[in-house]
């Protein structure tokens, strides 16, 4: 066995784990902590929070009597209230018969349920709130693009060297007025495609015509995770000149021919820091929501394209940073749940629902992408657990509000025996789903 060629292997394979674990324990911190703090808010008294399961690793308990914990096996975390018999939250009954009347308000079971479903609530909300920080970061830093066609930074394509330059407002593409972004778009939407495009700009206070760059050419804006074209070592700044041997000049192009090679092999001849080379992948088939609801199914290699230029940009303000932040946190949610109806359906493949070990490739995939990928990684996954807990199972998040509201509408909580029975049949849907999540890892092409 060649002992020295499997080093690479064992490292990535560690890398993986590494970038899983930072993003699992990054996105379960901030959940528990949601539960913990508004427990606390609240007058529930949490005993154990805990990153991690099984033997413990490191503790220390703080002067309101809560152990804080590092275990052994950091795929998780729980907070474990007064009155729990578990990490589920579920009742201790001998515990809570024999609790002082005093200490039964501090208990998670004795507290009124406003407080209850308030603290079990809290942790898929501070999810979502993750995520809006994260994303309105984003915002806040790079910025949006503003209402004029307003070239901020023209991207290193063969034709670059000449035409556009920083600071150029476009005002007609190919002799269709421009007056604004959106006019733009619908000028350049069905422009055919060609080596150069004409364009009409004002700069330094003189309008002129010039020759540029099309303007949505074959140029690698960024490399999706875990995808063909990552597979086959293609970057982001790769430009790209053919594929089969067919030239083209705009991204659209190579969507076009990509999508008619049926999963077949292609091989892209490409520009990469003056040097041309060509990598041979096969592309994979992928279901994508469309804007108007739904999904199409495509053949993809996972290269994604955009404008020749960068638009101007400014920050927008605090609230609105946060609200644009909570649309893509919206957008997120709506896409999974759309997907999620549509694996059941079969409308689109079940293949489409990753695992555990899915979800690592993924991290590791994204965290070799460089630290913003990563970041923004993390915060789409918060997303998909903050959802992923809400739903309506006992022993999630949802199951636990579902019994609240229960008790809500008729005065009284479930018994302790269908909370038991409920709690089973609970465990027993999330394991089965997991199983299922876990197959489709190591089967689904």
């Amino acid at each position: 066995m060649d002992i020295i060629g499997l080093v690479p292997s064992f490292g990535n394979l560690a890398f993986t784990l590494i970038a899983f674990v930072a993003a699992l324990s990054v996105i379960v911190a901030v959940h528990e902590y949601g539960h913990y703090i508004v427990a606390r808010w609240t007058g529930i008294h949490a005993e154990v929070f805990s990153l991690g399961f099984g033997p413990v690793l490191f503790s220390r308990v703080d002067r309101r009597g809560t152990r804080w914990q590092v275990a052994a096996l950091p795929f998780g975390g729980y907070v474990r209230f007064l009155g729990d018999s578990d990490a589920a939250s579920g009742k201790d009954a001998a515990v809570m018969a024999n609790m002082p009347a005093g200490d039964r308000r501090r208990s998670m079971h004795g507290a009124p349920l406003w407080a209850r479903a308030a603290t079990v609530a809290a942790g898929p909300v501070f999810n979502f709130a993750l995520s809006i920080l994260v994303f309105a970061g984003f915002f806040w830093i790079n910025g949006i693009a503003t209402d004029l066609p307003v070239v901020g930074e023209v991207k290193p394509v063969p034709q670059a060297a000449q035409g556009l330059q920083p600071g150029d407002r476009i005002v007609a593409v190919d002799g269709q007025a421009t007056p604004d972004l959106a006019s733009f778009f619908t000028a350049t939407r069905d422009l055919a495609p060609a080596a150069t495009t004409l364009y009409a700009v004002e700069r330094a206070g003189s309008t002129m015509e010039v020759t540029g760059p099309y303007p949505y050419p074959p140029y690698v804006d960024a490399v999706q995770p875990m995808s063909a074209a990552s597979d086959a070592g293609m970057q982001a700044g790769d430009y790209i000149l053919a594929i089969d041997g067919r030239a083209i000049a705009s991204f659209d192009e190579m969507r076009s021919i990509i999508g008619e090679s049926e999963g077949n092999p292609v091989t892209l001849t490409l520009l990469r820091d003056g040097v041309q080379t060509e990598l041979t992948m096969s592309p994979k088939r992928a279901d994508l929501p469309l804007p108007q609801g739904g999904f199409e199914t495509r053949w993809l290699v996972g290269l994604t394209g955009g404008l020749v230029f960068t638009p101007e940009t400014r920050t927008p303000g605090p609230v609105e940073g946060l609200w644009l932040a909570v649309g893509q946190v919206g957008s997120v949610i709506s896409t999974s749940l759309s997907g999620l109806w549509h694996m059941i359906t079969g409308a689109i493949s079940s293949c489409n629902l990753q695992g555990p070990l899915g979800i690592a490739e993924t991290s590791g995939a994204a965290a070799s992408q460089g630290i913003v990928t990563f970041i923004w990684f993390v915060a789409m996954l918060s997303t998909a657990v903050g959802l992923m807990n809400l739903f309506p199972i006992p022993v999630l998040d949802g199951g636990h509000l579902v019994f609240h509201a229960w008790e809500a509408v008729t005065g009284n909580p479930p018994s302790d025996r269908a909370l038991r029975v409920l709690m089973g049949v609970g465990l027993s849907l999330l394991l089965s789903l997991m199983a299922f999540a876990l197959t489709n890892d190591l089967f689904c092409p």
